[in-house]
């Protein structure tokens, strides 16, 4: 399973990995960061992964993105800088989703918001 190379787009340099377990029915919402471009790839299970754009000079300002993540529909998802992001594992088994990161993470270039705080129905998948 192929993640990332440097020729990929959506490459816009290396600052570290990590890898997330995700359970079964578990939400993770919401968070954006200011700097960092995040690459989402989820090797093991499946995971729903929910965008919100609010950057007001966006084409897609005021929109969600949603998309299932796993081993059957495998691929990177880039998400840009300044865009909230939210996931729930959708696998019944324990979900791997693994973030290939331009810079290291940082507290400081953070926002994040409680689940309520950006209107979603995570039941409609």
């Amino acid at each position: 399973m192929h993640a990332m190379k440097k020729s990929n787009v959506g490459y816009s340099g290396f600052g570290e990995v990590y890898l997330s377990q995700v359970e079964s029915g578990v939400i993770k919402a919401w968070k954006r960061h200011h700097e960092m471009t995040l690459n989402l790839v989820v090797p093991v299970g499946a995971i729903h992964v929910v965008l919100y754009d609010d950057r007001h000079n966006s084409s897609t300002c005021s929109e969600f993105q949603q998309v299932t993540l796993s081993t059957e529909n495998y691929y990177r998802l880039t998400v840009p800088p300044m865009v909230w992001v939210g996931f729930q594992g959708c696998d019944s088994n324990i979900s791997m989703l693994l973030n290939i990161s331009n810079i290291e993470h940082h507290p400081y270039e953070l926002d994040q918001k409680k689940i309520d705080e950006i209107v979603f129905d995570w039941s409609k998948k």
